[in-house]
């Protein structure tokens, strides 16, 4: 795999937060002393340098393949960083105190790709597990829910139970004309009076109110209204014109001002 340094450099020391950080002593691999180095872990990167406000990075280890796992060594709190193959190298560090130790080495093991995508499938079975419970406690169907229907409410099936209703009676100048109903335009109205059925057993409708007649009087006051409603909106008209005329006229002699 190729790294451009550049890139590392910038992702090392860039603002991005970083999982775990602090001081590690680091084993050299061709001598076993070791080196005191600020280390910064950011995703699967563990950078190395040699004081906290260093520009660059003295190395990187990536850690895709490898066990974290503790180590015996002279140096106390130690752990390595394994790898598969035969040639590999094996990174030993040790912290300062037991609990950064344990604080390592739980970062250092949950920081590779391989483990998310454990934790990922964990968490997968484990919705599944839950899906097919819930899928089991709702009556054992494994079909998919259909679409949601609503519930209808009590109104609606209160009016689902009542009977229906007859037809609007018709009205004629504000009054039920209850001789318009179907099959009834024919018949005479009985005009002998109030209640009792008809001849098929159906009740009989109250008789039609009488309509009431203008008299003469009326009709003449009424009709002098309308025909004095033109000539005194003309009166109007002109007396609030002539008005506005003069208002106007003196509000233009003001403006000129005063003749000399």
């Amino acid at each position: 795999m190729k790294l451009n340094e550049r890139s590392l450099a910038f992702y090392a020391t860039c603002d991005s937060p970083a999982d775990n950080a602090g001081f590690l002593y680091k084993r050299g691999e061709r001598h076993t002393a070791y080196h005191r180095r600020w280390f910064v872990l950011k995703g699967n990167m563990l950078f190395y340098f040699e004081e906290p406000d260093s520009r660059e990075p003295v190395g990187v280890i990536v850690l895709e393949g490898c066990n974290v796992e503790l180590c015996d060594s002279a140096e106390g709190f130690a752990f390595a960083i394994r790898f598969g193959g035969a040639k590999s190298r094996t990174y030993v560090l040790a912290a300062e105190s037991q609990a950064a130790m344990e604080s390592w080495v739980k970062s250092l093991s949950r920081a590779s790709f391989d483990y998310m995508r454990l934790v990922v499938r964990e968490l997968e079975k484990q919705l599944q597990e839950m899906s097919r419970g819930l899928a089991g406690g709702c009556g054992g169907s494994r079909e998919p829910p259909g679409p949601w229907k609503p519930k209808p409410s009590g109104l609606e099936q209160s009016r689902e139970r009542l009977p229906a209703l007859p037809a609007i009676v018709p009205k004629e100048n504000g009054c039920a004309v209850w001789n318009n109903v179907l099959g009834a335009r024919d018949r005479l109205p009985d005009t002998s009076g109030c209640g009792g059925h008809d001849e098929e057993g159906n009740p009989r409708p109250p008789p039609l109110p009488p309509r009431r007649r203008v008299s003469s009087g009326e009709a003449a006051s009424a009709g002098a209204a309308v025909a004095e409603s033109p000539s005194t909106f003309c009166r109007l008209h002109e007396q609030y014109s002539r008005e506005v005329a003069r208002l106007r006229q003196d509000w233009q002699q003001r403006r000129r001002g005063p003749r000399p």
